[in-house]
């Protein structure tokens, strides 16, 4: 009998782990979705440089989250002490105006597909991080996983290069510079943001992704007289129209939306798996580019995706409860 009870209760303590599991890994999922909406704006909005966009959708996204947070605010913020304002600051710094510049910058020197394929990378760079915390799963049952998203990013992002209207060598070294920039940006970003949150549990991951939206939209706000000032002359009424629009929109979608799905699923993943599940982001940007571009995937691309696909999978079977077998 009491061997039936002990049965019973890992079935239970296994069931309701991989439940969490899933809801993470479908967080996950929804914000690479709408995440993957950053990589077109700056090609909806050539008027406006890499910075200038970021600030404008930073100035959206402050709005947006003064206005959800503000009936909750004393109480959100009297759960929060000085070093939490302190990663605030630089988690919004560095995750949110330095890396999307650098994002809007390279897509407009390079392109879609070659700057979301090197950022693409940011899931590796997250899971080698996470390859310490408590619970993780040991690099050596990483690796398949790893190497089929390395793969992937590599292959396509060669096919881009050699097959793209490539523009000239300084150019191309620029953005893809850039692409790198953001590159290292997230993935500390990622890292850190899921540490702090895991030491702020009295803030939900809602109200922790506007914190964020406020703190950013207060810094873009400081630069918003030097970046964009000199540019309102510039453009008419019509384009702004249209820049605001757009920059409203991917602030609501990505930061807003796509932040509180990132920080739900930075609560209920491994570090290590929630970095695996950023390269849903690599393929939405990736179907937006061709959405863009009027045309379907070529055969390299296909067999790119298929490769980031898999190791996703991989590295999700590998987080996997184990089901313990029935003793006879």
């Amino acid at each position: 009998m009491l061997q039936t009870s002990s049965i019973t209760l890992w079935s239970a303590d296994e069931m309701f782990a991989d439940r969490l599991l899933l809801k993470g890994i479908v967080y996950g999922v929804c914000a690479g979705l709408c995440w993957g909406v950053i990589f077109l704006g700056p090609q909806l909005t050539p008027g406006l440089s890499g910075l200038q966009f970021a600030v404008l959708r930073f100035l959206c996204y402050g709005a947006i989250s003064v206005a959800l947070l503000m009936p909750r605010w004393r109480r959100v913020c009297a759960n929060l002490t000085m070093a939490d304002w302190k990663s605030l600051f630089w988690l919004s710094l560095i995750g949110n105006l330095i890396y999307y510049t650098l994002v809007g910058t390279g897509v407009q020197l390079v392109g879609i597909a070659t700057t979301s394929l090197i950022v693409g990378l940011i899931p590796v760079v997250v899971t080698l991080a996470g390859r310490h915390d408590v619970n993780a799963v040991s690099l050596r049952k990483l690796t398949p996983s790893l190497c089929c998203a390395v793969g992937g990013v590599t292959l396509i992002s060669w096919h881009a290069l050699i097959n793209g209207d490539r523009p000239d060598t300084l150019t191309n070294i620029a953005g893809i510079l850039c692409a790198a920039g953001a590159l290292v940006t997230w993935s500390w970003f990622a890292v850190s943001n899921a540490r702090r949150l895991a030491q702020v549990a009295s803030v939900s991951a809602h109200d922790w992704a506007l914190l964020t939206g406020v703190m950013t939209g207060a810094q873009s706000l400081l630069l918003a007289t030097p970046v964009l000032g000199w540019q309102v002359g510039t453009h008419g009424n019509s384009e702004w129209l249209n820049f605001v629009m757009v920059a409203g929109g991917v602030a609501f979608l990505s930061s807003v939306v796509g932040g509180a799905c990132w920080n739900q699923a930075s609560r209920l993943l491994p570090l290590a798996l929630s970095g695996q599940v950023l390269v849903i982001e690599t393929l939405a940007a990736l179907v937006f580019g061709f959405l863009w571009e009027h045309r379907l995937p070529d055969s390299y691309e296909i067999a790119a995706i298929a490769l980031l696909v898999t190791g996703v999978v991989w590295c999700l079977n590998c987080h996997r409860t184990p089901r313990h077998s029935p003793a006879v």
